[in-house]
């Protein structure tokens, strides 16, 4: 889908979108209880609907109804193949619950999901004796997982932490993850230490980056409702360092949600040359690149893990803003936007694939005027992005 976007900011109220990284938690946490209960507050990205039909394949039934999901006790029937679309998270999540049942699962998703490795998990599934057989877009596993000490990698992706900290309390057996590297993005950590305590599971941090894992735990049922997001929020705050009269509400300052950072990140661009580490809020890369190239440019580290995201962002973003006018340098752990001047594109810019890049260009885009190719990917966590921003007097259409 091609999206022509007129030069013209919004303005108005926004009201933030529900968190999907909290969504999909309690989404989770909500199935392993096996007992009623609601999670209120979703948005049917497709990431969320791939984390939906994962939970039915785990054997769990539910009833959704506008942005309420609610669990049923009677269960639906088992079933071994997991179909993630292009969702990181779900296929991560999901790999050590499905192997805490044990037998043969096939986790299904696109070329470029299946692409992007699930290494950490290579290494557990060899200490268990779990075979692991890949295809172009598939992922199959034979064997269970054990309870155990764990030693992983912090510097690749929290995910594959979050999922182990989901899959052993249900295990026979006490259970140690121990981080060997720097732990980055801890905040999605403590977001998963937060939804599992909610639902009666006790996990303790016995020092910095351990955690001791109590066997034989069960999920206890609650209703629960997800809070604002900020790492979809931070775009539309963003159209407010372009000087429209825009503000975000029903956010919670309080969040653990590591992507609040962009308050005052924001504030930082605001002043002048951008120097930031983002290694704990990688996501927020795309935005800040776009806010960068538009004020006096910036230097940004902590940016390796951009690689294995939906697109190579950095090296994407850098192809997209020079055709804006601006030059960006990247280097392995670091990214340089070049102060310049924005211009207009001459040619049509693309989304590579990339939620997050499709929502910076269109930031930018507002400014300039652009066609931006691929504009469906705001799907995977955003489905209604573009029409918010008719709501607020974007002048955007889809063209033929």
């Amino acid at each position: 889908m091609k999206i022509k976007i007129e030069k013209g900011l919004p303005s108005g109220v926004f009201n933030a979108p529900p968190s999907k990284s909290y969504a999909h938690r309690l989404l989770i946490c909500s199935a392993l209880s096996g007992e009623e209960c609601t999670v209120s507050g979703i948005a049917p990205s497709e990431d969320i609907l791939a984390t939906l039909d994962s939970v039915k394949a785990l054997g769990v039934a539910y009833a959704q109804s506008g942005d309420v999901v609610v669990f049923q006790k009677k269960g639906a029937p088992l079933g071994n193949e997991f179909n993630c679309r292009e969702s990181g998270s779900t296929l991560r999540f999901f790999i050590p619950i499905a192997l805490s049942r044990g037998g043969v699962c096939v986790f299904k998703g696109t070329e470029r999901l299946i692409s992007r490795g699930i290494s950490v998990y290579e290494d557990i599934c060899a200490l268990c004796g779990i075979s692991v057989e890949y295809t172009k877009d598939s992922i199959r596993f034979d064997g269970k997982l054990r309870s155990g000490t764990y030693e992983v990698r912090g510097d690749i992706s929290s995910q594959f932490i979050t999922g182990l900290l989901f899959a052993l309390p249900m295990l026979d057996g006490d259970s140690v993850v121990k981080i060997t590297t720097e732990l980055e993005s801890r905040p999605y950590i403590d977001i998963t230490l937060d939804c599992l305590s909610r639902f009666g599971i006790e996990i303790v941090e016995r020092a910095d980056n351990e955690f001791y894992i109590k066997g034989n735990q069960k999920y206890i049922s609650q209703d629960t409702i997800v809070e604002g997001d900020f790492s979809n929020s931070a775009f539309l705050d963003a159209f407010k360092i372009l000087g429209a009269p825009v503000s975000v509400n029903g956010l919670n300052y309080a969040s653990k949600q590591g992507d609040k950072a962009y308050l005052e990140l924001f504030e930082q661009i605001k002043k002048g040359y951008l120097e930031a580490d983002i290694s704990s809020c990688p996501d927020l890369a795309p935005v800040l690149f776009a806010l960068c190239a538009y004020c006096e440019g910036g230097y940004i580290t902590g940016t390796r893990r951009l690689k294995i995201k939906e697109s190579d962002r950095a090296s994407a973003m850098a192809e997209e803003l020079s055709k804006l006018g601006i030059r960006v340098d990247v280097y392995e752990n670091a990214v340089k936007i070049n102060k310049g001047e924005l211009k207009a594109p001459c040619v049509p810019l693309s989304s590579h694939n990339d939620h997050r890049i499709a929502m910076a260009l269109s930031v930018l885009a507002t400014a300039v005027g652009a066609e931006i190719d691929g504009a469906e990917a705001v799907s995977k966590s955003y489905p209604d992005f573009f029409e918010v921003l008719r709501a607020h007097s974007v002048k955007c259409e889809e063209l033929k």
